[in-house]
């Protein structure tokens, strides 16, 4: 079984049948290693869920730099310890490979993504999950060939 992240604050994801937007915010007050403690905590929720999870496929973290960055290499980090921790695989895709594969073009805006994943008869909130729903997709033409 497949897992699919994108991973940012407001994180999309999508598996076999279900799929979703998952947001680490940080309450006013709280230290900001909070949002790290709840990605893991969901993790193990998936876990629980998707008892047959072998792969775990992401989006690759941007690096722009300050705030953001440090946000996407730590979810990734929680990502990685997690998968280690369980002997599940993970796969980053980076997101001109993803968008170039699902689109066409590696430049993709989130309109077009968005317009793709329900072209393959999704019903995605926002880009976050779309990119999920195409992600997942990728990895199971991945682990076909």
């Amino acid at each position: 079984m497949i897992l699919a992240l994108d991973l940012a604050t407001k994180t999309g994801w999508c598996t076999d049948g279900a799929s979703g937007v998952q947001t680490f915010d940080v309450k006013r007050g709280e230290s900001p290693g909070m949002r790290f403690l709840r990605c893991r905590a969901w993790l193990s929720e998936m876990k629980n869920l998707l008892p047959g999870l072998e792969v775990i496929y992401y989006e690759q973290a941007h690096h722009r730099g300050g705030y953001a960055t440090e946000v996407g290499v730590g979810l990734v980090t929680e990502v990685k310890a997690f998968a280690a921790q369980h002997d599940i695989e993970v796969s980053p895709i980076h997101t001109a490979t993803l968008k170039k594969w699902a689109t066409g073009n590696g430049r993709a805006s989130k309109d077009d993504m968005i317009a793709e994943a329900e072209k393959r008869g999704y019903k995605p909130t926002d880009d976050n999950e779309a990119d999920a729903m195409l992600l997942y997709e990728f990895g199971k033409v991945q682990l076909e060939d």
